[in-house]
Order: C-alpha cells, then sequence, then structure tokens
C-alpha cells in the first residue's frame, strides 16, 4: 500500500482491530478441512489406502449432521481425497450445496505401505511406534511415504486451491494425520509437533489465507457451524 495516497494507511500503521478486520476483508481464500465420518473400522484399524471401507449407519448419520451444520455456508467449491470414506462424506456435505466432489490427490491419506489393514493394538507394540508419537519427523513407513512427503503434497494442494479459489470459501475432506499435517504447517510449528493436535471424525478446521500475510489459523477441530 502506498501511503503517500490520500486516506490510504499503510499496514504497519493500523491498529491491531484494524489490521485483522483487512486481512480478514483480503482474505485470498477460506479453507475448510474436515475429516471423514466415521467407519465401522475408525479407531480400531489402520486402512490408510485399502480400498472398500466405506461409512456404516453411523458414519452415514454423522456426514448428515455436518451437511446440515454446513449448510448455511457458502461454499464456492468442493474437494475429497479419492478414498471410498471421504468421497462418501464430501457427496454428502454437498448435498445442500449443488456441488459434486472434486477429487484432490494431494489429500489422499498418507501411504502407511506395510502398516495399513493392521490394528492400532499391533502398531502400538511395533518399535516404529514411539517415534511415530515424538519424532515423527523421521518416519518412514516401511514401503510407503514419510510424514515430510505427505505434509509437503498437503500443503501444496491447499495453496493451489487457495490460488484457484479467490476469494471464496471452499471445503476439502480428508484424513486426520493429513488436516494435522497441514493445520501444523500453517501454524508454523515443526512437524515433531503436529500429533499434538487432535482432529476428530467430520471435525471442521477452518484456514484463512490472505496473499502478504500470515495464514490466520481460526478453527482446530471445530464440531459445529464454523466462521468462514
Amino acid at each position: 500500500m502506498d501511503a503517500s495516497v490520500p486516506g490510504v494507511r499503510r499496514l504497519a500503521d493500523r491498529t491491531v482491530a484494524e489490521t485483522l478486520w483487512w486481512l480478514y476483508s483480503h482474505a485470498m481464500a477460506t479453507l475448510l478441512l474436515i475429516r471423514h465420518a466415521p467407519t465401522p473400522e475408525t479407531g480400531s484399524r489402520l486402512t490408510g489406502r485399502l480400498p472398500g471401507v466405506s461409512l456404516g449407519d453411523g458414519g452415514i448419520a454423522a456426514a448428515e449432521r455436518t451437511a446440515q451444520n454446513l449448510s448455511g455456508t457458502k461454499l464456492k467449491r468442493l474437494y475429497a481425497s479419492p478414498i471410498e470414506r471421504t468421497m462418501e462424506t464430501a457427496t454428502i456435505i454437498g448435498g445442500p450445496h449443488g456441488l459434486a466432489p472434486i477429487v484432490e490427490e494431494g489429500m489422499i491419506e498418507i501411504d502407511f505401505g506395510s502398516w495399513a489393514g493392521r490394528s492400532f493394538g499391533q502398531l502400538r507394540r511395533t518399535k516404529l511406534w514411539s517415534t511415530v508419537q515424538v519424532a515423527p519427523s523421521r518416519v518412514r513407513f516401511p514401503g510407503g511415504e514419510s510424514f515430510l512427503e505427505a505434509q509437503h503434497r498437503a500443503v501444496v494442494a491447499c495453496d493451489r486451491i487457495a490460488d484457484e479459489a479467490g476469494k471464496a470459501t471452499v471445503a476439502i475432506v480428508s484424513h486426520s494425520d493429513v488436516i494435522k499435517l497441514v493445520v501444523s504447517h500453517y501454524l508454523g510449528q515443526p512437524i515433531d509437533l503436529f500429533q499434538r493436535i487432535n482432529i476428530a471424525t467430520t471435525s471442521v478446521s477452518v484456514v484463512h489465507l490472505t496473499p502478504g500475510a500470515p495464514p490466520f489459523v481460526d478453527v482446530i477441530n471445530g464440531q459445529g457451524a464454523p466462521r468462514a
């Protein structure tokens, strides 16, 4: 901004309240990061990218509640990881808006390699489990990808979606660890702290992206209608 123009003040000269108003009013995009609804195996088995894992009756009901919560939020576009549970959740959420989900490969579940399909009880007994929890930057899943790789491709996807959205709100249905990694990045956290974030099924986390300004993480793990 040119301070020499009458009536225009530099961002640095504004009060905190004025700065926040300016950032929000000039927001490039608002991202609603939504975790998929639960499946019958959520919390008991690491299904990862395995095919054939769909929402049960409870998951459908949970997705319908989220769709109702978001029915008053104007969405420009709706994206989803290509996994069944995310596509099913996104299809339900998109119903009130007349939106069909756009497949976003960058927000797909982490490639857990040989860990996929195993119960969490089994995984907790492995030597790698503690490293996954306290030093995830050092982890590559056997036959799969690393947390760092997953974070990079998910953030690239979110930045691109934001660029394409303009000054609008978009929803992205993805997975717990992927959303945690994205939120951690926008918070400016080291990746080794990302496990401290909790992302429940059908929760909505809200990120505002503004040109020339830091991201605003407005809501994490929200359970009601978001302030988007």
